[in-house]
């Protein structure tokens, strides 16, 4: 690997793959401007557009070196441009280590309307090392170095011909004084609609050693060949350390990907060095039916290296490539699900801790404006409660408070929002606004801010639904203003409550430092341990603060969705529920006439 003076985890790390298993995303990702989610709660609003799905594929070449003992770690951000001139991110690629000519594996999807013109802007920058193991979307901007900008129309990308427009990259605001900012090629392909994909399996046997005082750290990186007999990578693997018969974690390609099973593939196989100039162990070319074949034929393909004598002469190396599993398969979407009969039933859970303030006096987050305005925890319950109700059929909704003084004088962590005895459900969202408004008359606001219990009744509810139903999935929504008490506590019930039907939306509001719900996120690619070092088999929380979304960075409802339906999904095809066949044939047929 070479002397590496940093830690360059985020760098090792599966690109594009799909990686499956029951703590892995079950399929390929794009930052999608538009969420299955979100569009089919729009959908049946009666709010339609007609668009295509179109994939960005994006590399750099000759990009400004900014860094003084290596090269520029360059990400690039599309924004697209609205009327009022603002920008909104669309996406973000990967991060690729000390490389001046970057080709980024993640693509960027945009939705394409022929009749409208989508100005685009590409913002080109040089990451900091310390922030290489930290997710994309987590980056501020403002700490990174900016390497250059790109804009174009989107049509002029699509109308091009081989659909592929190069920038030249430029200061901020058109400013051209400098030269030679490089230049960024963008390339677009519409989605394919396919369930179709593969799951392999790839190892290795016999590698060429690259290294000096230990073995290579191999890394496979694939490429589809496209029709000006250029190649656009789709995906590379984790690096296996210091090993010359790697084996790799299983690996998911759709066909978006490699569009069918007689086009070609590149398979390089490269040792890792974290100056970024990865050493070419070998590569080869098959096909997705190539490789279907080896696994049939249980025989592995030799790698060549092209000779750097020019003379045509490739050199058939003696290491190998094969294939241990490979196996077709569909990939249901969530609509499919949704719309063959599957439910998200939600929950919830309101703060009733002191720190939220005298609920009688408007400075307190819990004050009843009698002028009809919302206060946080309403503005929540009803924009949070109005997207989730919409997937649930009896809109019968638990609802509970927590870290407050109940009638009897005692402090409850999770006590019923109704101030019934037996009953915690409440008739549709006004019944949870009017249990909320009631609670505030008869709880006293006390302390400490304790999650666990709540999420232990949300979960019980959840388990004790598999006896009876594998169509149900649960939502529940804490919100709340303050920093946890119970940190190991919460995290040992989110481990538990992992391999159930539940995913756990956390809503901050106020002003409060945060930093532990991030921690609950896991969005930093770290999976939650529990206390006895249990490790969380999928991630289940997404944490979103009011005050980004009442500042208009996000809405509430794609900030709500963001993360849903890939936990949704990750839970079903982890266990291998499907959905109904029916409803498929007739989702598919209401997708093909939009």
């Amino acid at each position: 690997m070479g002397g590496c003076f940093s830690d360059v985890r985020g760098g090792k790390q599966a690109v594009g793959v799909g990686l499956t298993g029951p703590s892995m995303s079950p399929m390929p990702t794009s930052d999608a401007t538009l969420n299955d989610a979100v569009d089919h709660f729009f959908r049946a609003r009666g709010l339609h557009q007609l668009f295509t799905q179109v994939e960005l594929s994006l590399s750099g070449s000759r990009l400004r070196d900014r860094d003084i003992i290596s090269k520029s770690d360059p990400m690039v951000v599309v924004y697209t441009k609205k009327r009022d001139g603002t920008l909104e991110e669309l996406g973000r690629t990967e991060v690729i280590m000390n490389s001046l000519d970057p080709a980024w594996i993640k693509k960027i999807t945009v939705a394409y309307h022929f009749e409208i013109v989508q100005p685009l802007i590409f913002h080109v920058y040089d990451v900091d090392t310390k922030y290489y193991n930290l997710p994309v979307k987590m980056l501020k901007l403002n700490d990174q170095e900016f390497l250059g900008e790109g804009g174009c129309v989107l049509s002029e990308i699509v109308t091009k011909q081989g659909q592929s427009l190069t920038l030249d990259l430029h200061n901020r605001n058109g400013n051209r004084g400098l030269k030679n900012l490089g230049k960024l090629t963008v390339h677009a392909e519409e989605t394919v609609a396919s369930r179709n994909a593969i799951e392999v399996i790839f190892h290795c046997s016999r590698l060429e050693n690259k290294d000096l005082f230990s073995k290579s750290d191999p890394f496979l990186r694939i490429s589809r060949i496209v029709e000006n007999g250029g190649s656009i990578p789709i995906c590379k693997t984790e690096v296996v350390d210091n090993n010359l018969n790697p084996i790799w974690r299983p690996l998911c390609l759709t066909m978006q990907q490699f569009v069918s099973k007689d086009n070609p593939l590149v398979i390089e196989c490269f040792d890792f060095n974290c100056s970024g100039n990865h050493v070419l162990i070998g590569k080869l070319q098959k096909s997705v039916a190539d490789l279907e074949k080896l696994h049939k034929q249980k025989t592995g393909a030799n790698f060549i290296l092209p000779s750097s004598a020019q003379h045509g002469y490739e050199k058939v190396l003696k290491g190998q490539l094969f294939v241990d599993q490979f196996c077709e398969k569909p990939l249901y979407s969530f609509i499919d699900y949704v719309s063959s009969g599957f439910e998200l039933n939600f929950m919830v859970a309101v703060d009733f801790t002191a720190s939220n303030g005298n609920p009688q006096t408007p400075d307190s987050l819990h004050y009843i404006d009698p002028s009809g305005q919302f206060n946080a925890y309403q503005q929540a319950i009803m924009e949070v409660g109005e997207v989730i109700q919409f997937y649930d059929s009896d809109k019968r909704f638990p609802a509970w408070g927590f870290g407050g003084r109940t009638i009897d004088g005692t402090i409850s962590h999770c006590f019923n929002l109704n101030g019934s005895a037996s009953g915690v459900e409440v008739e549709g969202v006004q019944g949870i606004m009017a249990a909320y408004a009631s609670a505030l008359n008869h709880v006293a606001l006390a302390g400490p801010t304790l999650f666990g219990q709540v999420i232990n009744n949300a979960a019980e509810i959840a388990g004790q639904s598999l006896s009876y139903s594998s169509c149900k999935y649960f939502v529940l929504l804490i919100i709340t203003d303050g920093v946890l008490t119970d940190l190991q506590e919460t995290k040992d019930a989110l481990v538990r409550a992992s391999d159930l039907p539940l995913s756990i939306l956390i809503v901050g509001v106020g002003g409060a430092d945060f930093k532990q719900m991030e921690i609950l996120d896991a969005d930093d690619g770290c999976r939650l341990e529990s206390s006895t070092g249990r490790v969380a088999t999928r991630d289940i929380v997404q944490f979103v603060p009011m005050r980004e979304v009442r500042g208009g960075q996000t809405s509430v409802v794609q900030a709500l969705l963001e993360e849903l339906p890939g936990q949704f999904l990750t839970y079903m095809r982890s266990r291998d529920i499907k959905p109904s066949a029916v409803n498929i044939a007739q989702t598919s047929a209401s997708h093909a006439t939009i």
